[in-house]
């Protein structure tokens, strides 16, 4: 048995001259080293080779009759399927406004005649390496798309199946919730306590499946006029068993109706209000405010928990992403992606203003005059 690799396929190089001399003599001295060569005497000869067998490098001279250099690599750089062979220019021409033009047409590099054959091949050896290594990171990364879309796909598997089980347990706390007069006072807070962390489960498989949606371009907004102060009552409510000493208040400056989904604005006020919870001290404030902003609504969290570094305020709202030290509070998970995507899925903006030991404010707004779908 023979377990020895096969060789490798020398590199294809179409050598394009209209001068016999050169044609025979770059020809002659590629293939010394190995390489598989295609001479051509014209433009037009050239892109005829090029259709019957794409190389992997040209060599191309500039003045030739009929159809010059520059045309031929045009033409090669206007089709998709050859866009990315490397083009080496080899000329007499030699002033600044000739290099230039070659450059811009699509050139990788430009050598100029007399020239010297051990410069022709380090740069035809520079130039086939750099192709290899794009083809390779184009291969990895298509490889690490592959498997990107195969961990959502398994996610979105895994997630949607919890939602069985999730609503027989948030059922059944809600029959023990019909019965808590037949309950201690521990208990009760308990049962409180039980249902507050289901219904955050509940929210968070429901934030997984909505990012991968939005992801998509398939999520829907269920938009109709909304009560952002009641809104922001809600969350406040439901947010009660996390507060412990911290303060946590809303302020309304005027009675503000909007066009928007209200679970989804719901989810990110509660995102942000969870979050600033969890990192303010324990006799900390948190306070969300609603304001008119212009043509928007302005909903504002903030806290004086640690602050964010100025370095890693623009990371927090990515996907699963990760920060170290006391600004560890972004690297939960999705909770502000799916908030940054909600909020720019109504038309709106989402920002932070954070300093360290000061605390931090993220704020969002949503258009008032949007029209309901």
């Amino acid at each position: 048995m023979n377990d020895a690799l096969p060789a490798p396929i020398p590199a294809s190089i179409l050598v394009v001259d209209d001068t016999p001399a050169n044609l025979q003599l770059l020809a002659g001295m590629l293939k010394t080293h190995g390489y598989r060569v295609r001479p051509v005497g014209s433009g037009e000869l050239a892109l005829r080779a090029v259709q019957a067998e794409a190389p992997d490098l040209i060599l191309l001279d500039i003045t030739m009759p009929e159809l010059d250099g520059y045309e031929v690599c045009q033409r090669l750089k206007a089709n998709p399927a050859f866009a990315e062979i490397p083009v080496l220019f080899i000329s007499a021409l030699s002033g600044a406004e000739d290099k230039t033009l070659a450059f811009q047409v699509g050139g990788v590099d430009y050598v100029s005649k007399p020239f010297q054959f051990d410069e022709v091949l380090a740069r035809v050896k520079t130039h086939l390496e750099l192709c290899r290594q794009k083809r390779e990171l184009k291969a990895s990364l298509e490889r690490l798309r592959h498997l990107e879309s195969l961990r959502d796909s398994l996610t979105h598997m895994i997630v949607h199946d919890m939602r069985s089980p999730l609503a027989i347990l948030q059922m059944n706390i809600e029959m023990m919730q019909l019965k808590t007069e037949e309950l201690d006072t521990t208990c009760r807070e308990l049962v409180t306590n039980a249902r507050y962390s289901v219904d955050l489960l509940s929210d968070m498989v429901s934030q997984i499946l909505d990012v991968s949606r939005m992801d998509a371009g398939h999520m829907q907004l269920q938009l109709e006029m909304s009560d952002l102060e009641a809104i922001g009552r809600r969350v406040l409510e439901a947010m009660k068993p996390l507060t412990g000493r911290k303060h946590l208040s809303l302020s309304c400056s005027e009675p503000l109706t909007v066009v928007c989904d209200p679970d989804v604005v719901r989810r990110v006020i509660g995102n942000l209000v969870g979050n600033a919870l969890k990192f303010t001290p324990p006799d900390g404030e948190v306070s969300v405010r609603i304001d008119r902003n212009a043509s928007y609504a302005c909903v504002s969290v903030s806290d004086n928990g640690p602050g964010i570094d100025a370095a890693l305020q623009e990371r927090i709202f990515e996907k699963f992403a990760q920060l170290d030290g006391p600004m560890r509070r972004a690297g939960a998970g999705l909770g502000l992606a799916f908030a940054k995507m909600a909020v720019e899925a109504h038309g709106g903006q989402i920002t932070v203003d954070s300093q360290i030991s000061k605390g931090s404010t993220f704020s969002f707004t949503l258009p008032l005059e949007q029209a309901l779908s």
